[in-house]
């Protein structure tokens, strides 16, 4: 034990103790010799100490006003998996002991003691969310006061229950609460207080925080609703942590290496569909993503679904669908310049819905390679006509080989197959462009949520 006013060898000082016990007033006289070697004696405060199994009321139809604050000093984990907050708190207690009193001037102007905590009478008042057995630690102190005021202050690592919602992950906000409340004393016998107002709580929390990592203190808010168990009302004090966390760990090693490899492979769209280095390009892509996906796995929750989830099954689909689509066209045009198929009525009409009135075909082949207004020679990539399906011989080689008739219906041949290859070729075009377009729009919208988010 030890005073804190300045030390006066060679008096003898008196300190005043008042017991006020119920229905009886007794006080008593100590000498405070020695203290400037031993502080003060603790004698003075033993009918105190006797009776720290009993709390400390006149009246015992008189509840105990207990204050509470505390001050959050560390975010040290968030379970996602098994829903708990690790936290540390400096907790502060003040209630007052009618028993305890004395006269400062006669103490040489001390006004506070401090005293060991055990062997005072402390308020139960535990966090109902809570874990964890109390892990603070022994051989605390508590600050009395010259008219009985008690300061009790405990470091203490709290693990409480809390409802993760990992949704927006990392975006998220999560709202954990802190309840606190005695574990025996009924309203009729304690009732709870703030030892200091909500905004100091909240700022000092804020200035103190002590981890620079993945969390970070939004606000601090209270509630005060009274419990009922059975017939027994307990009051209680419920605070309301909001945290959120640090996105950029998160943006810089999920988002944006995804992004980059969903630009690039839209990039992809503007080879060739029929040239041989498209669909090994795309699947290289797919490999990394998802390399990339088993590398990050570790950066996402162990449970629940959240939206970045969505995001990289929906970047890992649009991957997929474009390297069978890119399989499609590449064996489609194939088949076109070998042995072209006739084209679907429906399929014909969707065609010239989705293309230009300049390059749109009549409804019925036409001779000649003027069905689309271009001809398979100015499509990129595709070969010739006449490297596709042969030579047509001119009319004085047909005359020559002594058969006009069927050089006539070799050529109508030979152009109704160019026109098949021609809508053929169009309509890979067609499909590139509407699946590029769906990625143009995916990463637009990919990027407009992030923003949103992060700022919001």
């Amino acid at each position: 034990m030890e005073g804190g006013w300045p030390s006066r060898g060679g008096f003898l000082l008196c300190l005043t103790v008042s017991l006020l016990l119920q229905g009886t007033g007794d006080t008593f006289t100590i000498n405070c010799s020695g203290f400037d070697q031993h502080g003060v004696d603790p004698a003075t405060f033993q009918a105190v100490f006797d009776r720290k199994a009993f709390r400390p009321v006149t009246n015992l139809s008189l509840p105990t006003q207990v204050n509470i604050s505390f001050t959050l000093s560390a975010i040290l984990e968030v379970d996602i998996h098994r829903q708990l907050l690790t936290s540390f708190l400096w907790i502060t207690m003040t209630w007052d002991n009618p028993f305890i009193s004395w006269n400062p001037e006669e103490c040489v102007g001390s006004h506070k003691v401090t005293v060991l905590a055990e062997n005072l009478w402390l308020p139960d008042i535990l966090i109902m969310e809570s874990m964890d057995v109390d892990g603070a630690p022994a051989g605390l102190i508590a600050y009395v006061s010259s008219g009985g005021q008690i300061q009790y202050d405990r470091p203490v690592k709290v693990t409480s229950i809390c409802n993760l919602d990992i949704f927006y992950f990392p975006f998220d906000q999560q709202n954990c609460t802190l309840t606190f409340r005695s574990f025996l004393y009924t309203v009729d016998s304690m009732l709870l207080g703030m030892a200091q107002e909500l905004w100091m709580i909240t700022d000092m929390s804020r200035n103190v925080i002590q981890t620079q990592g993945e969390w970070e203190l939004l606000d601090i808010k209270k509630a005060t609703p009274k419990m009922l168990m059975g017939r027994s009302l307990y009051d209680q004090i419920t605070f309301y942590v909001a945290i959120r966390r640090r996105p950029r760990l998160y943006v810089i090693n999920l988002l944006l290496p995804s992004s980059f490899l969903m630009a690039i492979d839209s990039l992809s769209f503007f080879l060739p569909a029929e040239s041989e280095n498209r669909a090994p390009f795309k699947i290289t892509l797919l490999l990394g993503y998802n390399v990339f996906l088993l590398m990050m796995n570790d950066l996402l929750p162990a449970s629940g679904t959240p939206l970045i989830s969505v995001y990289f099954a929906l970047c890992l689909s649009l991957m997929v669908v474009s390297l069978l689509e890119t399989i499609f066209i590449t064996y489609l045009l194939h088949l076109a310049t070998t042995q072209p198929p006739p084209m679907p009525h429906w399929l014909h009409s969707l065609l010239l819905r989705c293309t230009s009135p300049r390059k749109c075909c009549p409804a019925g082949p036409q001779k000649g390679n003027t069905g689309l207004g271009l001809s398979p020679a100015h499509l990129p990539g595709v070969k010739e006509p006449v490297e596709l399906v042969g030579k047509v011989p001119g009319p004085k080689e047909a005359e020559l080989n002594g058969c006009p008739e069927s050089t006539r219906a070799q050529q109508e041949d030979e152009a109704q197959k160019q026109h098949l290859v021609s809508l053929w070729v169009q309509f890979s075009r067609v499909m590139d462009t509407l699946l590029f377009h769906l990625y143009l729009l995916f990463m637009a919208t990919s990027m407009t949520t992030v923003i949103i988010l992060w700022n919001t």
